[in-house]
C-alpha cells in the first residue's frame, strides 16, 4: 500500500502519508501532532435515508446545524495548529447548513484545502456556482445506476424516483461548470456496494461515464462492531468478476475505480494498534470531537473528547483528554477487532502507520511527486 505515487495520480485505494513526512517523523519521535486532515460535517441532518449509511448506527444527536461563527472559529484553529485539509463528509449532509458556503470560501481563503461529499439533492446551480471554484474535490453519493434502485437504496422507496433526476441534473451542471470555467476540481460519483447489489455494478459504471465525471468509485460498506447493518463480507467474493469488468469500462475521461484493498480486507483488522486518528480525525455534525466516526454513538462516550461549539478546537486538541484517548487507541488495551466498526475512514492510514512502526514497510517521502489531493490522506 506504500507504493510511490506519480504526480497528478488519483489515489483512492491507499494513503498519502508520504507527502507529509515531517508529520510522520514528528509522530514517530513522540511529538503531539496536529491532524493533516479532518473529516467532518456542518450538520447531522440529511434528507436521504440510505440503507448503507453508517450514520444510521451513530445515534441521533443534536440535529441543528453548526453556526457560522463556530464554523469559522474552527477554521481559524485548524490554520493555527496546522491542519491542511477538511473534507465535508462525516455524519450529515453539509449542503443543508447555512454555514456551508461561508465555510468553504473561508477555508480556501486561509489556505486550507476543502472538499465535499454530497447526495447533490440540494446542490443547485446558485450554490454550485459559489463553491465549486473553491473545492478540491466533490464526491457524489450515487447508490445505483438506475432511478428505481437508486430511490430504493437512498430513499427507502421505489416511488420517489424524482430524487435521482434531481441529483443527476445537479451533477451534470457541476460537470458542465467545471468544463466551462476550466476548474481544477475533481468530480466523482461513489457507490457503496451492498452484498445484494451485484447487478447494479455495471449500470453504475456506465452512469459515471455518461455523466462525464472524472471517476466512478465502488467501495465496500462499513459496519459497526456488532454488525448492525448486517453486512456479510464473504458475499463480495462472488462480485469480483463484475468489478473487474467495470474497471475495463474506464475511458480517457472517466476512470472506474474499485477500492480493492478495503473490499478484500473486509472485517479483518491487519493492525492491533490504531494510530490513524492522530493524522486523520473525524468530527460529527453536532460538533462532537471523537477520534473516529465509529465512536460518535453515546455508548462510546469515553472516546468523546469535547465539542467545538462549547470550547475552541485548539484547546480541545491541546487538552490531556484528547491525547489520553489517542494513547489508549494506540495501546495494547484497545482491541480494534472487538471494539470498533469495520474499515474506519482512517483504515489505510492505520495500516500504513502500523507497518511503518513495525519496520515491515516504511513510509517513504513522496513529496517530489505528489498525487492529486495530497493533503487528503
Amino acid at each position: 500500500m506504500n507504493k510511490a505515487h506519480s504526480h497528478n495520480q488519483l489515489v483512492l485505494d491507499s494513503h498519502k502519508l508520504g507527502g507529509h513526512m515531517d508529520r510522520v517523523e514528528a509522530w514517530e519521535s513522540g511529538e503531539r501532532i496536529a491532524p493533516v486532515s479532518v473529516d467532518m460535517s456542518l450538520t447531522r441532518a440529511c434528507g436521504a435515508m440510505c440503507t448503507f449509511c453508517y450514520a444510521m448506527v451513530q445515534e441521533s444527536q443534536e440535529r441543528s446545524s453548526i453556526k457560522e461563527l463556530h464554523a469559522l472559529n474552527l477554521l481559524d484553529d485548524f490554520k493555527e495548529i496546522g491542519v491542511k485539509s477538511v473534507s465535508l463528509v462525516s455524519d450529515g449532509e453539509s449542503t443543508l447548513a447555512k454555514s456551508y458556503v461561508p465555510f468553504i470560501k473561508s477555508a480556501k481563503k486561509i489556505g486550507i484545502d476543502v472538499a465535499n461529499a454530497t447526495n447533490a439533492w440540494e446542490w443547485e446551480a446558485e450554490k454550485v456556482e459559489q463553491v465549486l471554484p473553491d473545492l478540491t474535490w466533490v464526491r457524489f453519493t450515487v447508490a445505483a445506476g438506475t432511478p428505481d434502485k437508486y430511490a430504493r437504496m437512498m430513499y427507502k422507496t421505489g416511488e420517489d424516483v424524482h430524487v435521482f433526476d434531481r441529483a443527476m441534473k445537479n451533477i451534470a451542471y457541476a460537470v458542465d461548470l467545471k468544463r466551462r470555467k476550466n476548474l481544477s476540481v475533481t468530480l466523482g460519483i461513489q457507490m457503496v456496494l451492498m452484498p445484494n447489489m451485484m447487478e447494479d455494478i455495471i449500470p453504475f459504471a456506465q452512469l459515471g461515464i455518461d455523466l462525464g465525471v472524472d471517476y466512478a468509485v465502488i467501495k465496500h460498506c462499513s459496519d459497526d462492531e456488532v454488525g448492525s447493518l448486517g453486512i456479510d463480507y464473504k458475499m463480495y467474493d462472488v462480485m469480483f468478476d463484475q468489478l473487474r469488468l467495470a474497471e475495463t469500462m474506464s475511458t480517457d475521461k472517466t476512470k472506474v475505480i474499485v477500492k480493492w484493498n478495503k473490499i478484500t480486507d473486509g472485517q479483518n483488522f491487519p493492525y492491533k494498534r490504531v494510530h490513524g486518528p492522530q493524522f486523520l480525525l473525524q468530527i460529527s455534525g453536532s460538533g462532537l470531537v471523537a477520534p473516529a466516526g465509529v465512536f460518535f454513538n453515546s455508548k462510546f462516550s469515553k472516546f468523546h473528547i469535547g465539542n467545538f461549539t462549547d470550547e475552541r478546537f485548539k484547546e480541545i486538541w491541546k487538552s490531556e483528554r484528547y491525547w489520553r484517548v489517542m494513547r489508549y487507541l494506540a495501546s495494547e488495551n484497545f482491541e480494534p477487532s472487538k471494539m470498533m466498526g469495520s474499515l474506519p475512514i482512517a483504515h489505510y492510514v492505520n495500516v500504513a502507520l502500523d507497518k511503518h512502526i513495525k519496520g515491515i514497510e516504511r513510509i517513504t517521502d513522496t513529496s517530489h511527486a505528489k498525487p492529486l489531493h495530497h493533503n487528503f490522506l
